[in-house]
């Protein structure tokens, strides 16, 4: 297959969800030759990294905080989970892959945009089980983000804790002090104050959307493994619909 055919192949495959019988069939050629194609083209896609701008791609977490430092912006933070197959019976740690959230087995994901809604980052994958903020620390995030002591990041309430080690960097949704019986001034207070930091955080939700666009996301049936080169990946592609316009320089 010519290297435009397999490319081609791949991103059917990835977006439509098209299983390698069917894309043999439409470029006629051997079931094997379809599988060989998309495992070369899988991980060069995976090392293109994410689109912010004309010849600027971020490939790793440190190259995303970087940016942002340099940049002034604030960015996004949330996981998403990835459903995949139950693992064997007998299987070491099977049970990690129960999500406590979803009561199903997943791979969760950790997903960052900026305010314009970009993909920056998808990766740092973990198993169901895990919770947010080890996820988080496991990635690096604290250190990486301690280098930029004006750089914020918003997060929703899965992530509370990270505020204090990252000196107040990681904003996430205020507490509720009053669990009951609380003052009628302060209920509508804590509200206002819910409903601003959730409409300022909902672009990270349409990111995760576009990547939950492309069917090889919405349910994983393959190998576990290739989740690694799969996140980065559609990632990478879906940051490029994402990109304003260019300019009209015509006339």
């Amino acid at each position: 297959m010519a290297f435009v055919d397999r490319l081609l192949a791949t991103l059917v495959h990835l977006r439509h969800g098209v299983t390698h019988d069917v894309l043999a069939c439409w470029f006629s050629v051997d079931r094997s030759a379809i599988t060989r194609a998309i495992g070369e083209i899988r991980p060069l896609l995976a090392q293109r990294g994410c689109v912010v701008g004309p010849g600027i791609r971020l490939h790793t977490l440190a190259d995303v905080v970087d940016h942002l430092g340099a940049s002034g912006q604030s960015a996004i933070i949330d996981a998403t989970e990835v459903r995949v197959r139950r693992p064997a019976p007998g299987t070491d740690g099977r049970d990690r892959y129960i999500s406590g959230k979803s009561q199903q087995n997943a791979v969760k994901a950790l997903v960052i945009t900026d305010a314009q809604e970009r993909l920056l980052f998808g990766g740092a994958l973990k198993p169901g089980s895990c919770p947010d903020i080890p996820q988080a620390r496991d990635a690096g995030l604290v250190e990486l983000v301690g280098r930029y002591r004006d750089l914020h990041i918003l997060a929703d309430a899965g992530y509370q804790g990270l505020g204090a080690q990252t000196g107040g960097q990681v904003i996430t949704p205020p507490h509720r002090k009053f669990k009951a019986n609380a003052l009628t001034w302060w209920e509508e207070r804590f509200t206002q104050q819910r409903k601003a930091h959730s409409s300022r955080r909902i672009r990270v939700e349409h990111g995760i959307a576009h990547l939950k666009n492309w069917r090889a996301l919405s349910r994983h049936l393959g190998r576990r493994e290739l989740l690694t080169e799969l996140v980065p990946a559609i990632a990478g592609l879906a940051s490029i619909h994402r990109q304003p316009p260019l300019p009209d320089v015509a006339g």
